[in-house]
């Protein structure tokens, strides 16, 4: 952060002040105090980038430093008033975001940081974010945070009326809850956002702002957990339940506050809230603390005289014109060559609803006029919007979905599958249409491009990973939907009967077996994809007949969970995605032998515990793909025990992805046989220090991804015998010392990422060999070698440089 002021410091530290000015002695002191300040950068860009204890220790010296900074200019005046002036501003501008990242770690430090780096590396690992909660160990209490602010879209309008409006109730002083309620998609969420970067909000609550989301089925525990740590900031006592934490939540704010020494205003913000009963759990009084919360349904909590509403308006035509026209032809106003009447008529449809205006003007966006014309008559046929019409909001949303190829329509109604406010891996949803609707991955990756273009759904990815796209992979992309979206797609999937549609999915999660599902025990369904949300679900499924599934995604929140017992009636089934967000690893019981489904393909498995799975998947002649995500159990039942199985038999694999897997030591050397291998992803596993020896029998890999394994020493000499390789990432391998000596034998090796490889500091001259070599993904460090090489020995050469990034994103689900 220095490094970045540092033009405005050079200038203050080259002002000449003669001896005899009085403010000699001052400005001697200043200068002292900046030399000092560029000695601790100079000391922490030695520090290894995951040595957390050093990184956070590092942290507290130079907030140290500002603060003595921020103390020297308010006591002694600057020597340059002008030049430290904008030094302060700079400074100032810059400190929430330096305070946020360390008092987060902070957090972690607290929660159990050891002196031992391998302890502090493998309890890091289980720091796993899903629905907002953190768990520290599998036997621990879970500690949860959800305190990102969404991002602000790219162009919006009238927003900040809205926040002047809002900031008018919530800044009163008699004021302590303010509820901002409208239809899905009028912007709340946005609103709030915006509210959190107001600077007039910012200083009156001197940053200490937290953003909750607390959606349709929260985890209300762990959210009041996550007020605990963000609020209270002491160790979180053992709650009993949720009643309890509520009451020792309201006890120590209000002994908090009631002090001088303590004190400190506070705003809450809690986006999505589904019902009164849930936000009453959220609600809490105390001297200085506000709360501001987003709903769309039609409940009201009583205006008090602390407590006020404000509800979103629609759009006036000229801001939905100009919202519309952003996204449909990149631009805020209707182009001159365009059809005026009928650009009006169709962003007049939209009813001034921003999600609409947005939706369906990115869809039309290149369409031929017909299109258009088609668009203006049904939004014309649709009745006029409501507060909490929802039916007509879906309907002028259909709208958007006409636009689509039909291919691409049945690609989106599949996101009903997905329940609301999650992230999930592109990848399991790309192998549903590769496997089940007959795609191919470059056309399936198209269409999945096509719908986030619209707007109907959304994507995030990680930084300098795109390119393995180019090998039938998307690991590094996640997607998540807006609710109305995931709502329409979920209803347009179902408008069939239930018994003869090819979906069936739970619109949200049930504790019980939902009451359409009820009619068809001892029954046979024609559903070809089937979607289970639930709890821990102790309640019988029955036998229910599903001969024609090809696609099964259960999704849960449990520690143990049985599985339904008509998993065994699904001989097509070709793709299964078993996703567990509770803050434990789940134990599976009543799983089949992969040996039952003889036409599976794809298995993705997220936040198990998978000791108890080796028995189930010793062979498949089938099965192509195999991850495991977040998962434990590794270390209790070691993978070399693999060994003792006489047949592992998996003659079409091509792709097995390790991520986050904590307790995962070693890969089994088996794994080596598997000579059908195209694709073997292990990133972020910590404890992997070694790769087996004989990885070069895997001759059909063109893909290796080692990323973010921390321990990972060295590459096996047999590497070089990968003859078809030609995309290998071993970034953020900060323990890495050099590369294998016949490293240039890897004549195909198209793509290197070696970004934020600490360890590899002089690069081997024999690079220069690698002829196919055609990108390199590197940092800073590496850049200026890099450069050489391309100059010498490879002209064509792309280099791109990732600079590193020092944050806590990669805690997050």
């Amino acid at each position: 952060m220095l490094l970045e002021l540092q033009p405005t410091i050079d200038e203050i530290v080259k002002i000449e002040i003669s001896d005899s000015d009085p403010s000699f002695k001052v400005g001697g002191q200043f200068k002292d105090l900046l030399k000092a300040g560029f000695e601790e950068v100079e000391n922490i860009e030695r520090t290894r980038r995951f040595d957390f204890i050093a990184r956070y220790q590092d942290g507290r010296r130079i907030l140290k430093f500002l603060k003595k900074l921020k103390n020297f200019i308010e006591l002694h005046g600057p020597p340059s008033l002008i030049l430290t002036k904008k030094l302060e501003a700079d400074w100032r501008a810059r400190d929430a975001d330096l305070k946020g990242c360390f008092e987060h770690l902070v957090e972690i430090v607290n929660a159990g940081m050891t002196n031992n780096s391998v302890s502090n590396i493998t309890m890091l690992q289980r720091f796993d974010t899903v629905d907002g909660t953190l768990e520290a160990t599998a036997s621990q209490q879970s500690i949860s945070y959800t305190y990102q602010v969404p991002d602000i879209p790219n162009f919006v309008v009238d927003l900040y009326n809205r926040i002047d409006n809002v900031k008018q109730l919530l800044l009163q002083n008699d004021v302590n809850i303010v509820g901002v309620t409208g239809m899905g998609g009028s912007g709340k969420t946005t609103l709030a956002s915006a509210l959190c970067d107001d600077t007039q909000v910012k200083e009156f609550f001197r940053n200490k702002i937290i953003f909750i989301t607390v959606s349709q089925s929260p985890n209300v525990k762990g959210l009041l957990d996550t007020m605990w740590l963000k609020i209270i900031d002491l160790p979180k006592p053992d709650f009993q339940s949720t009643e309890d934490a509520h009451n020792q939540l309201q006890k120590a704010l209000t002994l908090k506050n009631l002090s001088s020494e303590t004190y400190r205003p506070i705003l809450v913000v809690l986006d999505n809230v589904w019902s009164r009963a849930d936000l009453e759990h959220f609600l809490f009084e105390a001297k200085g603390y506000k709360t501001i919360y987003t709903t769309r349904e039609n409940f009201a909590i009583p205006i008090t005289d602390g407590r006020r509403q404000y509800e979103m308006p629609m759009l006036n035509n000229e801001d939905s014109l100009k919202l519309f026209c952003f996204w449909a032809f990149d631009q805020h106003s209707i182009p001159t060559n365009e059809y005026e009447d009928l650009v009006q008529q169709v962003a007049a449809g939209c009813n001034g609803l921003p999600l609409a205006l947005t939706v369906i003007g990115s869809c039309l966006r290149d369409q031929p006029w017909p299109v258009w014309k088609s668009a203006k008559e049904k939004l014309s046929r649709a009745e006029s919007i409501s507060s909490y019409h929802r039916e007509k909001v879906l309907e002028r949303l259909e709208t958007s979905i006409d636009v689509l190829r039909d291919d691409s329509r049945q690609c989106f109604l599949d996101l009903g599958a997905f329940p609301k406010g999650r992230k999930f891996s592109v990848d399991a949803l790309l192998d549903i249409w590769v496997y089940v609707r007959g795609m191919e991955w470059n056309d399936a990756f198209a269409v999945f491009l096509e719908l986030a273009k619209g707007n109907l759904l959304n994507l995030t990815s990680d930084r300098g990973s795109q390119a393995i796209s180019g090998y039938s992979c998307a690991s590094h992309i996640s997607f998540f939907q807006h609710d109305v979206m995931r709502d329409l797609a979920f209803n347009l999937a179902i408008q069939d009967s239930t018994n003869y549609c090819s979906r069936l999915f739970m619109s949200r999660k049930e504790d019980n077996i939902p009451t359409e599902w009820i009619s068809l025990k001892e029954q046979t369904s024609k559903a070809q994809f089937v979607s289970i949300h639930t709890g821990q679900m102790e309640q019988e499924w029955g036998q229910i007949h599903f001969p024609e599934v090809e696609t099964l995604a259960l999704f849960f929140e449990a520690s143990q969970y049985r599985l339904p017992t008509f998993l065994r009636t699904m001989p097509k089934l070709k793709v299964v995605i078993i996703y567990n967000y509770s803050s434990k690893r789940a134990k599976l019981h009543g799983l089949p032998s992969f040996s039952l489904f003889t036409q599976i393909k794809s298995v993705v498995l997220e936040r198990l515990d998978v000791s108890a799975l080796y028995g189930y998947c010793r062979s498949s002649e089938s099965l192509e793909k195999f991850s495991l995500c977040l998962c434990e159990g590794f270390g209790n039942t070691p993978l070399p025990s693999l060994e003792k199985f006489s047949v592992i038999q998996f003659p079409k694999f091509i792709e097995i992805n390790f991520d986050h897997c904590s307790d995962l030591e070693q890969l089994p050397e088996k794994i080596c046989n598997l000579t059908s291998l195209q694709r073997l992803s292990v990133t972020n596993c910590h404890l992997i220090q070694k790769l087996p020896d004989d990885l070069g029998k895997l001759r059909s890999l063109r893909m290796l991804r080692l990323s973010a394994c921390l321990n990972l020493s060295m590459l096996p000499a047999s590497i070089c015998e990968l003859h078809q390789l030609e995309c290998l990432d071993i970034s953020l391998c900060g323990s890495l010392k050099n590369f294998p000596n016949e490293f240039h034998r890897l004549s195909k090796l198209k793509m290197l990422d070696m970004r934020e490889c600490s360890g590899l500091k002089k690069l081997p001259e024999a690079l220069t060999k690698l002829r196919s070599l055609t990108r390199v993904t590197c940092d800073e460090h590496t850049e200026r070698q890099w450069l050489s090489i391309k100059a010498s020995a490879m002209p064509n050469l792309i280099i791109v440089v990732v600079k590193e990034c020092f944050n806590l994103d990669w805690l997050e689900n």
